[in-house]
């Protein structure tokens, strides 16, 4: 596992930094292997990392690592790549991962916008007072439904348009 050895972060520190992305994936419905595997190609150096690289850096093993890369490989957030004259193949992070993640939430906000209206549906011969709470997350969902895949577009556009 090839470190810079000017950094400024301890191994502790990178280690804490790592489970804490870790436990982020997991939260989303990842496996926290999976989570760990992101973490650590997001701080190592070089960006890409071998499957024993990866499976020395993290303490696990080679089966472990071989199935999240493959995981992460089928949604889109990690690629594998070969280096010239190199045999092995090497894991790093996709560029767009972040954005991929938040389109990936788009079918949850969907959904809830759906319930909401469907709640609303439930509940339309009451005060609105008791609507209230069905209408703050309709109306939100619906916002965040609209809102969020042009806020994505803009970034995307910008950040591309820069390089």
């Amino acid at each position: 596992m090839a470190e810079e050895e000017d950094s400024e972060f301890t191994g502790s520190e990178k280690q804490h930094f790592i489970e804490e992305i870790s436990l982020v994936f997991e939260e989303i419905g990842l496996p926290r292997m999976a989570g760990r595997i992101i973490g650590w190609l997001l701080i190592c150096t070089p960006s890409y990392q071998s499957a024993e690289e990866l499976a020395g850096a993290l303490q696990a093993s080679r089966g472990s690592i071989s199935t999240m890369t493959r995981l992460l490989i089928e949604m889109d957030l990690v690629e594998r790549i070969g280096l010239p004259g190199e045999r092995r193949g090497y894991f790093r992070v996709r560029s767009n991962i972040w954005s991929r993640l938040l389109r990936d939430k788009m079918g949850q906000v969907t959904y809830l916008h759906q319930l909401a209206e469907r709640g609303l549906q439930l509940v339309e011969s009451e005060s609105p007072e008791f609507q209230r709470r069905l209408l703050d997350m309709h109306d939100l969902y619906s916002f965040v439904e609209q809102e969020l895949p042009v806020i994505i577009a803009r970034w995307e556009q910008e950040r591309y348009d820069s390089k």
